[in-house]
């Protein structure tokens, strides 16, 4: 299940998003998004997890939960088909 997580502070890298994670299960894929132009992070992410089991349960213990100082946002992603 791919997961959304908003909020995320500027400095946070991938893999400390990746060990925030690790705790709840398998993260087969992490990325944060950055900034095309400053390479800087722009405050979100996505985590990818194995199973859904693991996923909703890393949702439910992260979203709202503080990461140096930032109300993290953490969801389900919403996959678009529109081109």
């Amino acid at each position: 299940m791919k997961i959304l997580i908003r909020n995320l502070p500027r400095a946070l890298s991938e893999g400390e998003l990746e060990e925030l994670f690790k705790v709840y299960g398998d993260v087969q894929s992490c990325t944060l998004i950055l900034d095309k132009a400053t390479g800087d992070s722009k405050g979100f992410g996505f985590v990818e997890i194995a199973k859904v089991g693991d996923a909703k349960a890393a949702i439910q213990g992260l979203n709202g939960k503080p990461i140096n100082g930032n109300k993290t946002r953490v969801k389900k992603a919403e996959i678009s088909t529109t081109k």
